[in-house]
Protein backbone atom coordinates (compact mmCIF):
# COMPACT_ATOMS: atom_id res chain seq x y z
CA UNK A 1 0.00 0.00 0.00
CA UNK A 2 1.28 3.41 -0.73
CA UNK A 3 2.23 5.81 2.10
CA UNK A 4 0.14 8.27 2.30
CA UNK A 5 1.64 11.84 1.59
CA UNK A 6 0.75 15.31 2.79
CA UNK A 7 1.37 16.97 -1.02
CA UNK A 8 -1.74 16.92 -3.24
CA UNK A 9 -1.84 17.60 -7.09
CA UNK A 10 -5.61 18.24 -7.93
CA UNK A 11 -6.21 17.13 -11.45
CA UNK A 12 -9.24 18.72 -12.92
CA UNK A 13 -11.20 17.97 -16.37
CA UNK A 14 -14.32 18.09 -17.41
CA UNK A 15 -13.72 15.04 -19.74
CA UNK A 16 -14.35 12.13 -17.49
CA UNK A 17 -13.00 9.01 -19.62
CA UNK A 18 -9.91 11.18 -19.68
CA UNK A 19 -9.57 12.21 -16.01
CA UNK A 20 -10.33 7.83 -15.20
CA UNK A 21 -7.10 6.91 -17.45
CA UNK A 22 -5.01 9.94 -15.99
CA UNK A 23 -5.98 8.72 -12.32
CA UNK A 24 -5.44 5.09 -12.88
CA UNK A 25 -2.27 5.73 -14.82
CA UNK A 26 -0.98 7.76 -11.68
CA UNK A 27 -1.82 5.64 -9.06
CA UNK A 28 0.03 2.62 -11.13
CA UNK A 29 2.82 5.07 -10.48
CA UNK A 30 5.84 4.41 -7.52
CA UNK A 31 7.15 7.54 -5.55
CA UNK A 32 5.36 10.07 -7.30
CA UNK A 33 6.19 13.05 -5.15
CA UNK A 34 2.14 13.88 -4.01
CA UNK A 35 -1.36 12.49 -2.90
CA UNK A 36 -3.65 12.80 -6.44
CA UNK A 37 -7.09 14.45 -6.23
CA UNK A 38 -8.98 14.27 -9.23
CA UNK A 39 -12.12 16.16 -9.90
CA UNK A 40 -14.24 16.47 -13.38
CA UNK A 41 -16.43 19.15 -11.83
CA UNK A 42 -14.79 22.76 -11.43
CA UNK A 43 -17.28 23.96 -8.17
CA UNK A 44 -16.72 20.38 -6.69
CA UNK A 45 -13.22 21.06 -6.56
CA UNK A 46 -13.32 24.91 -5.25
CA UNK A 47 -15.57 23.14 -2.78
CA UNK A 48 -13.35 20.61 -1.24
CA UNK A 49 -10.03 21.92 -1.92
CA UNK A 50 -7.76 23.75 0.51
CA UNK A 51 -4.97 26.55 -0.69
CA UNK A 52 -1.55 26.11 -1.57
CA UNK A 53 -1.78 23.18 -2.62
CA UNK A 54 1.80 21.74 -4.77
CA UNK A 55 0.39 21.72 -8.13
CA UNK A 56 -3.05 22.14 -9.65
CA UNK A 57 -3.54 20.60 -13.35
CA UNK A 58 -6.69 21.93 -14.95
CA UNK A 59 -7.75 21.12 -18.69
CA UNK A 60 -7.78 24.28 -20.88
CA UNK A 61 -11.50 24.01 -21.66
CA UNK A 62 -12.15 24.14 -17.81
CA UNK A 63 -9.73 26.70 -16.69
CA UNK A 64 -11.00 30.29 -15.31
CA UNK A 65 -8.74 32.70 -13.91
CA UNK A 66 -10.11 32.48 -10.20
CA UNK A 67 -8.50 29.02 -9.97
CA UNK A 68 -5.69 31.32 -9.11
CA UNK A 69 -6.87 32.14 -5.68
CA UNK A 70 -6.09 28.64 -4.76
CA UNK A 71 -2.74 29.41 -4.91
CA UNK A 72 -0.93 26.67 -5.87
CA UNK A 73 2.62 26.33 -5.67
CA UNK A 74 2.26 25.58 -9.50
CA UNK A 75 -0.51 25.81 -11.65
CA UNK A 76 -0.09 24.17 -15.06
CA UNK A 77 -2.69 23.92 -18.21
CA UNK A 78 -3.49 21.01 -19.79
CA UNK A 79 -3.55 22.42 -23.56
CA UNK A 80 -5.73 21.16 -25.88
CA UNK A 81 -5.72 24.19 -28.87
CA UNK A 82 -2.37 24.13 -29.26
CA UNK A 83 -2.33 28.05 -28.62
CA UNK A 84 -0.67 28.70 -25.07
CA UNK A 85 -3.62 31.70 -24.12
CA UNK A 86 -2.11 32.01 -20.70
CA UNK A 87 1.55 33.18 -21.19
CA UNK A 88 2.55 33.46 -17.64
CA UNK A 89 1.43 29.68 -16.44
CA UNK A 90 3.16 26.42 -17.25
CA UNK A 91 1.67 24.48 -20.22
CA UNK A 92 1.52 20.92 -21.32
CA UNK A 93 0.17 19.20 -24.18
CA UNK A 94 -2.83 17.16 -22.76
CA UNK A 95 -3.10 14.80 -26.27
CA UNK A 96 0.37 13.04 -25.82
CA UNK A 97 1.51 9.99 -23.60
CA UNK A 98 0.58 9.47 -20.50
CA UNK A 99 4.24 9.01 -19.09
CA UNK A 100 5.17 11.52 -21.24
CA UNK A 101 2.84 14.13 -19.33
CA UNK A 102 3.85 13.08 -15.52
CA UNK A 103 7.76 13.19 -16.66
CA UNK A 104 6.94 17.21 -17.71
CA UNK A 105 4.49 17.34 -14.62
CA UNK A 106 7.80 16.25 -12.04
CA UNK A 107 10.18 18.84 -14.22
CA UNK A 108 7.87 21.62 -13.60
CA UNK A 109 7.50 20.42 -9.51
CA UNK A 110 10.75 20.13 -9.40
CA UNK A 111 12.02 23.96 -9.29
CA UNK A 112 9.66 23.99 -6.06
CA UNK A 113 10.74 20.50 -4.67
CA UNK A 114 12.18 20.73 -1.42
CA UNK A 115 12.32 17.03 0.40
CA UNK A 116 13.20 14.02 -1.40
CA UNK A 117 10.37 11.45 -2.22
CA UNK A 118 9.36 9.24 0.11
CA UNK A 119 11.46 5.78 0.51
CA UNK A 120 9.77 2.94 1.33
CA UNK A 121 12.33 0.27 2.42
CA UNK A 122 11.70 -2.90 1.02
CA UNK A 123 15.63 -4.15 1.61
CA UNK A 124 15.24 -5.69 -2.00
CA UNK A 125 18.80 -6.87 -2.85
CA UNK A 126 20.35 -4.67 -5.87
CA UNK A 127 21.70 -7.58 -8.42
CA UNK A 128 24.38 -6.30 -11.23
CA UNK A 129 24.84 -7.92 -14.06
CA UNK A 130 27.50 -7.00 -16.44
CA UNK A 131 27.90 -7.50 -20.00
CA UNK A 132 31.96 -6.66 -21.20
CA UNK A 133 33.84 -7.97 -24.25
CA UNK A 134 36.67 -6.50 -25.79
CA UNK A 135 35.57 -7.97 -29.23
CA UNK A 136 33.11 -5.92 -31.47
CA UNK A 137 30.36 -7.05 -33.20
CA UNK A 138 29.44 -9.50 -30.89
CA UNK A 139 25.86 -9.05 -29.95
CA UNK A 140 26.72 -7.43 -26.62
CA UNK A 141 23.58 -5.23 -26.87
CA UNK A 142 20.99 -7.22 -27.88
CA UNK A 143 22.11 -10.22 -25.11
CA UNK A 144 21.90 -7.93 -22.66
CA UNK A 145 18.47 -6.35 -24.00
CA UNK A 146 17.35 -9.54 -24.44
CA UNK A 147 18.28 -10.48 -20.89
CA UNK A 148 16.95 -7.64 -19.42
CA UNK A 149 13.62 -8.12 -20.84
CA UNK A 150 13.18 -11.84 -19.78
CA UNK A 151 14.05 -10.72 -16.12
CA UNK A 152 11.56 -7.46 -16.48
CA UNK A 153 8.53 -10.25 -16.87
CA UNK A 154 9.21 -11.62 -13.23
CA UNK A 155 11.22 -8.97 -11.76
CA UNK A 156 11.82 -5.16 -11.20
CA UNK A 157 14.82 -4.68 -13.70
CA UNK A 158 16.45 -1.31 -15.13
CA UNK A 159 18.80 -1.31 -18.27
CA UNK A 160 21.72 0.78 -18.13
CA UNK A 161 23.81 2.08 -21.71
CA UNK A 162 27.35 2.41 -21.63
CA UNK A 163 28.89 2.27 -24.94
CA UNK A 164 30.21 4.77 -27.30
CA UNK A 165 27.71 3.51 -29.69
CA UNK A 166 24.10 2.56 -28.03
CA UNK A 167 23.29 0.66 -31.29
CA UNK A 168 19.36 0.79 -31.38
CA UNK A 169 17.50 4.01 -32.43
CA UNK A 170 14.74 2.62 -29.76
CA UNK A 171 16.84 3.37 -27.19
CA UNK A 172 18.49 6.53 -27.81
CA UNK A 173 16.53 9.57 -26.96
CA UNK A 174 15.82 12.72 -29.63
CA UNK A 175 18.13 15.33 -29.16
CA UNK A 176 15.94 17.30 -27.12
CA UNK A 177 15.10 14.43 -24.52
CA UNK A 178 17.11 14.44 -21.43
CA UNK A 179 19.49 11.08 -20.98
CA UNK A 180 21.66 9.82 -18.45
CA UNK A 181 24.49 12.75 -18.75
CA UNK A 182 21.61 15.08 -17.57
CA UNK A 183 21.05 12.49 -14.50
CA UNK A 184 24.66 12.56 -14.10
CA UNK A 185 24.58 16.01 -14.05
CA UNK A 186 21.91 15.89 -11.36
CA UNK A 187 23.42 13.88 -9.34
CA UNK A 188 26.83 16.40 -8.86
CA UNK A 189 24.25 19.09 -8.55
CA UNK A 190 21.45 18.03 -6.80
CA UNK A 191 21.65 14.88 -4.53
CA UNK A 192 19.04 15.36 -2.77
CA UNK A 193 16.47 14.81 -5.88
CA UNK A 194 18.20 11.87 -7.48
CA UNK A 195 15.20 10.04 -6.65
CA UNK A 196 12.72 12.61 -8.30
CA UNK A 197 15.06 13.61 -11.14
CA UNK A 198 15.29 9.86 -12.21
CA UNK A 199 11.47 10.16 -12.46
CA UNK A 200 11.51 12.66 -15.01
CA UNK A 201 14.21 10.58 -17.19
CA UNK A 202 13.72 7.04 -16.76
CA UNK A 203 11.94 5.53 -19.79
CA UNK A 204 9.86 1.50 -20.21
CA UNK A 205 9.75 -0.40 -22.97
CA UNK A 206 7.11 -3.18 -21.74
CA UNK A 207 7.64 -4.12 -17.98
CA UNK A 208 11.13 -3.06 -18.57
CA UNK A 209 12.75 0.41 -17.16
CA UNK A 210 15.81 2.11 -18.72
CA UNK A 211 17.65 5.37 -18.78
CA UNK A 212 18.45 6.54 -22.24
CA UNK A 213 22.01 6.21 -22.94
CA UNK A 214 24.07 9.42 -23.65
CA UNK A 215 23.62 11.03 -27.18
CA UNK A 216 26.98 11.85 -27.35
CA UNK A 217 29.58 8.77 -26.46
CA UNK A 218 32.12 11.88 -26.03
CA UNK A 219 30.58 12.28 -22.78
CA UNK A 220 31.33 8.71 -21.65
CA UNK A 221 35.29 10.00 -21.45
CA UNK A 222 34.85 12.67 -19.10
CA UNK A 223 32.61 10.85 -16.08
CA UNK A 224 35.54 9.58 -13.31
CA UNK A 225 35.18 6.05 -11.90
CA UNK A 226 34.28 7.51 -8.57
CA UNK A 227 31.25 9.18 -10.45
CA UNK A 228 30.43 5.91 -12.27
CA UNK A 229 30.16 4.20 -8.45
CA UNK A 230 28.49 6.56 -6.70
CA UNK A 231 25.62 6.99 -9.50
CA UNK A 232 25.70 3.23 -9.12
CA UNK A 233 24.91 3.09 -5.75
CA UNK A 234 22.35 5.60 -5.71
CA UNK A 235 20.31 3.18 -8.04
CA UNK A 236 20.77 0.26 -5.39
CA UNK A 237 19.78 2.81 -2.96
CA UNK A 238 16.42 3.61 -4.72
CA UNK A 239 15.79 -0.46 -3.58
CA UNK A 240 13.75 -0.15 -6.56
CA UNK A 241 15.14 -3.01 -8.95
CA UNK A 242 15.92 -6.65 -8.23
CA UNK A 243 18.16 -6.81 -11.55
CA UNK A 244 20.08 -3.73 -13.18
CA UNK A 245 21.77 -5.51 -16.14
CA UNK A 246 25.31 -3.38 -17.54
CA UNK A 247 25.90 -2.63 -21.39
CA UNK A 248 29.49 -1.95 -20.87
CA UNK A 249 32.16 -0.83 -22.61
CA UNK A 250 35.79 0.42 -22.51
CA UNK A 251 34.76 3.94 -23.58
CA UNK A 252 34.31 4.76 -19.40
CA UNK A 253 36.35 5.13 -16.93
CA UNK A 254 36.97 2.73 -13.91
CA UNK A 255 35.37 -0.24 -15.91
CA UNK A 256 37.25 -3.16 -13.98
CA UNK A 257 35.72 -1.39 -10.85
CA UNK A 258 32.21 -1.62 -12.43
CA UNK A 259 32.54 -5.03 -13.64
CA UNK A 260 33.98 -6.89 -10.10
CA UNK A 261 30.55 -4.71 -8.51
CA UNK A 262 28.85 -7.34 -10.62
CA UNK A 263 27.49 -10.89 -9.55
CA UNK A 264 27.64 -12.33 -12.84
CA UNK A 265 29.42 -10.99 -15.89
CA UNK A 266 28.84 -12.11 -19.75
CA UNK A 267 31.42 -12.18 -22.30
CA UNK A 268 30.42 -12.30 -25.84
CA UNK A 269 33.11 -13.46 -28.56
CA UNK A 270 33.90 -15.00 -31.31
CA UNK A 271 35.50 -18.01 -33.23
CA UNK A 272 37.78 -16.34 -35.59
CA UNK A 273 41.63 -15.88 -34.13
CA UNK A 274 41.57 -12.00 -33.86
CA UNK A 275 38.24 -12.42 -31.51
CA UNK A 276 40.87 -14.63 -29.31
CA UNK A 277 43.80 -13.18 -29.25
CA UNK A 278 42.18 -9.64 -27.60
CA UNK A 279 40.03 -11.74 -25.32
CA UNK A 280 43.20 -13.30 -23.97
CA UNK A 281 44.95 -9.91 -23.93
CA UNK A 282 41.69 -8.98 -22.15
CA UNK A 283 42.44 -11.66 -19.53
CA UNK A 284 45.84 -11.10 -19.20
CA UNK A 285 45.26 -7.28 -18.58
CA UNK A 286 42.81 -8.62 -15.66
CA UNK A 287 45.51 -10.81 -14.00
CA UNK A 288 48.43 -8.02 -13.99
CA UNK A 289 46.18 -5.37 -12.47
CA UNK A 290 44.63 -7.87 -9.80
CA UNK A 291 40.76 -8.01 -10.86
CA UNK A 292 41.59 -12.07 -11.10
CA UNK A 293 38.08 -12.44 -9.60
CA UNK A 294 36.22 -11.41 -12.30
CA UNK A 295 37.14 -13.79 -14.41
CA UNK A 296 35.67 -16.48 -11.49
CA UNK A 297 32.31 -15.13 -12.21
CA UNK A 298 32.88 -14.50 -15.95
CA UNK A 299 30.87 -16.58 -18.05
CA UNK A 300 31.91 -16.97 -21.94
CA UNK A 301 29.45 -16.92 -24.75
CA UNK A 302 29.74 -17.06 -28.37
CA UNK A 303 26.25 -16.35 -30.48
CA UNK A 304 28.19 -17.20 -33.70
CA UNK A 305 25.60 -19.75 -34.29
CA UNK A 306 22.99 -17.12 -34.61
CA UNK A 307 22.50 -15.73 -37.97
CA UNK A 308 19.82 -13.50 -37.93
CA UNK A 309 18.18 -11.27 -34.85
CA UNK A 310 14.97 -9.53 -34.79
CA UNK A 311 15.06 -5.85 -36.11
CA UNK A 312 12.85 -4.93 -33.62
CA UNK A 313 13.59 -4.92 -29.35
CA UNK A 314 9.97 -6.29 -28.48
CA UNK A 315 10.78 -9.36 -30.83
CA UNK A 316 14.01 -10.08 -29.05
CA UNK A 317 12.14 -12.55 -26.21
CA UNK A 318 11.33 -14.72 -28.82
CA UNK A 319 13.93 -16.98 -31.44
CA UNK A 320 17.32 -18.65 -30.95
CA UNK A 321 18.76 -16.64 -28.93
CA UNK A 322 16.32 -15.75 -26.18
CA UNK A 323 15.93 -19.81 -25.92
CA UNK A 324 19.43 -19.77 -24.86
CA UNK A 325 19.10 -16.38 -22.71
CA UNK A 326 16.10 -18.11 -20.94
CA UNK A 327 18.20 -20.87 -19.94
CA UNK A 328 20.86 -18.73 -18.52
CA UNK A 329 17.90 -16.34 -16.93
CA UNK A 330 16.91 -19.38 -14.97
CA UNK A 331 20.26 -20.70 -13.22
CA UNK A 332 20.43 -17.05 -12.30
CA UNK A 333 17.30 -17.11 -10.97
CA UNK A 334 17.39 -20.71 -8.84
CA UNK A 335 21.17 -19.30 -7.42
CA UNK A 336 19.23 -16.54 -6.30
CA UNK A 337 16.74 -18.48 -4.42
CA UNK A 338 19.44 -20.93 -3.18
CA UNK A 339 21.33 -17.69 -2.22
CA UNK A 340 18.49 -16.40 -0.23
CA UNK A 341 17.29 -19.55 1.45
CA UNK A 342 21.08 -20.14 2.92
CA UNK A 343 21.21 -16.77 4.13
CA UNK A 344 17.84 -16.93 5.85
CA UNK A 345 18.94 -19.72 7.57
CA UNK A 346 22.36 -18.22 8.82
Amino acid sequence: MKEKLNKVMVLCDTEEEYVHLMTEFMEKQKNLPWELHAYTNVQDMLSRERKDMEILVVAESAFDLKLQELCPKRLVILNESGVMKWENLFHVDKYQEAEEIIKQLLGIYMEIADVQLPMLRTNRRTIFIGNYSPVKRCMQTSFAVTMSLLLAQRHPTLYLNFEHYAGSTELVPDMQALDMADLLYFLNAQKDKFRLRLQTILKHKGSLAYIPPMKSGQNLLTITAAEWMEFLQKIEELEEYEYVILDLSESMQGLFEILRLCTKVYTLTREDRIAQSKLLQYEQILALYEYGDILGKTKRLSLSHIRRLPEELDQLTKGEMAEMVRGLVRDMEEHEGKEERWNIRL
